[in-house]
């Protein structure tokens, strides 16, 4: 989890990290979606693409140094309802795209053929995503829990 100030507020923002075999797939789907739609690369054309609500799918490397860079994507993404995922490489995610450099962060504008293949992935990214929200439910009620109880005994 990453915490940033912000207009002295403190935010907190959950980085969706998703597993290798998730990641690969996509990796695949932006490949094809390359070949047969429309991607954005980098962080200015993708911020661009989020905030016009163009992006259907948005993945940003894990690598990227200073990670302020990218901090805005996830809540950005959250706002306007668009899957956002952190994975691979700068250097992966160039290649992906078909750069001979590293790329920041892609999105998916126009899907192309991959239409199918676009929302089951993204599919699994939502379950992932519930799935996440409710342990995330589960800790704050056990935490809660947890601070009544040391209240009780502090009491007493």
């Amino acid at each position: 989890m990453l915490i940033f100030r912000c207009t002295n507020e403190i935010m907190e923002v959950n980085v969706m990290e998703i597993p290798n075999e998730l990641g690969s797939e996509v990796l695949s789907v932006f490949e094809t979606v390359r070949k047969t739609g429309k991607i954005k690369k980098g962080i200015n054309e993708v911020t661009k693409a989020i905030e016009r609500g163009q992006a259907k799918l948005v993945i940003y490397a894990t690598d990227v140094n200073p990670p302020e860079i990218v901090m805005h994507l996830e809540p950005l993404c959250k706002e306007k309802n668009i899957p956002c995922v952190k994975f691979g490489t700068k250097s992966e995610l160039g290649a992906v795209a078909g750069l001979e450099v590293g790329a920041s962060a892609l999105a998916v504008v126009d899907v192309g053929t991959e239409k199918s293949k676009l929302k089951e992935v993204v599919d699994k990214i939502k379950a992932l995503n519930e799935t996440k929200e409710e342990k995330k439910e589960e800790n704050s009620e056990e935490e809660k829990e947890d601070a009544a109880s040391e209240e009780e005994k502090n009491e007493e």
